[in-house]
């Protein structure tokens, strides 16, 4: 993984996810050093298209609003019988004002969708 990705999410508790034809929206998440999570759902964030998506471009800003990376990302659904599972633990326990992050797996596991983007390339050049 390129080493600007790796330590722009390092920091990241938002970033912005370019899916097809919907505009670019931001999305808390969940850096596990090696891909992100992402969880949407009733009584949880929108994200328009991601459970459907393969693919996303996602974009890390700055304090100051200014964009540090953009990476393209395969997009997998974790389920609770999938290896990726257990780090959904740590997800919720970053979720704030929420319930304990038992209850909010075993919610999760039944209501929700939780996404995994891992990196598939290095950084985009968006300058162009």
């Amino acid at each position: 993984m390129h080493p600007l990705i790796s330590e722009a999410m390092k920091k990241a508790a938002v970033v912005w996810l370019t899916l097809g034809v919907h505009e670019p929206y931001p999305v808390w998440c969940l850096w596990t050093g090696e891909s992100l999570l992402v969880v949407s759902g009733p009584g949880e964030q929108p994200a328009p298209g991601l459970a459907e998506a393969a693919t996303a471009v996602v974009t890390a800003r700055g304090d100051h609003g200014g964009s540090i990376v953009s990476w393209p990302a395969t997009v997998e659904r974790l389920r609770p019988d999938t290896d990726g599972w257990p780090a959904v633990a740590q997800l919720a326990a970053k979720r704030l004002n929420s319930d304990p992050a038992d209850e909010l797996v075993a919610r999760w596991a039944t209501e929700c969708v939780v996404s995994r983007l891992t990196p598939t390339d290095d950084p985009l050049d968006l300058s162009r």
